[in-house]
């Protein structure tokens, strides 16, 4: 365990994957969770099994919406107190070439997972400037280091993540506020991971179970996997990390 008990986190993103996995993983830990959503039904069945052993909040919206922040993420904060931890999870992604991405594609991808995190951060942070503490981790992606054919939209918005966390850290390290992320690799039993297959199949693209052939420990990884490494970059025991973005990726990228 990480001495986490008692501290609140909210987490984005949380309904499906890899946020549900973190929002178990901190709730496992001690922490009140508060979990946003666009999937309000999904969201409240994600906090249903939580909720026998501790506080678990659920609010609906968009966060490439900045009223819905306003709302959701003000409706979390009111109800769990002063935020510890911060996880900003929600994303997307959308396969197509570059010359080939539609604006809408590129735009809502940028919405959120760039946007998204620039809304809830500014949201968020400043009460955790004022009690000089608080941890935030974003959702990066190994993609976020390396440009994938392909994957331009994603890959540019999970750039910009890693950028965001590495001035977020320059910015708010002297406020006692620390700011990381996570660069997950090739991660199976996911909502995103499943249209991700569909799509890929359907531009005759390999699929999860022939790509984790090349990946040095020989399998996808699994929501667990970036939960746990969530939890460290939350906790005391990561107190002097900031700005890093650290792979977990089973070897698959190791820059």
């Amino acid at each position: 365990m990480y001495g986490l008990e008692g501290r609140k986190a909210i987490i984005t993103g949380a309904a499906h994957g890899i946020g549900k996995a973190i929002a178990a993983r901190l709730h496992a830990e001690g922490c009140d969770v508060g979990i946003f959503d666009i999937d309000r039904n999904a969201a409240e069945a994600s906090a249903a099994p939580l909720r026998a052993a501790g506080k678990v909040v659920v609010a609906a919206g968009d966060v490439s919406s900045k009223a819905d922040v306003e709302a959701g993420i003000g409706a979390l904060m009111d109800a769990l107190g002063p935020i510890d931890i911060l996880v900003n999870n929600a994303g997307i992604c959308r396969i197509g070439k570059v010359l080939e991405t539609s604006d809408a594609d590129w735009n809502t991808t940028f919405g959120i997972n760039v946007n998204g995190l620039f809304h809830v951060t500014r949201k968020v942070a400043p009460q955790m400037v004022a009690r000089r503490s608080g941890a935030i981790v974003n959702m990066a992606s190994w993609m976020g280091k390396s440009g994938v054919a392909a994957y331009g939209a994603y890959c540019a918005s999970k750039f910009a993540v890693v950028a965001l966390t590495q001035a977020l850290a320059c910015e708010l390290g002297e406020h006692g506020v620390r700011v990381n992320a996570v660069a997950p690799g090739l991660i199976v039993d996911t909502k995103m991971r499943d249209e991700s297959e569909l799509l890929r199949a359907r531009q005759g693209l390999p699929g999860s179970r022939d790509r984790a052939r090349d990946i040095p420990m020989r399998r996808a990884g699994v929501p667990d996997d970036i939960a746990k490494a969530v939890a460290y970059l939350a906790s005391a025991e990561a107190d002097y990390i900031t700005g890093e973005t650290i792979n977990v990726t089973g070897g698959l990228w190791n820059d």
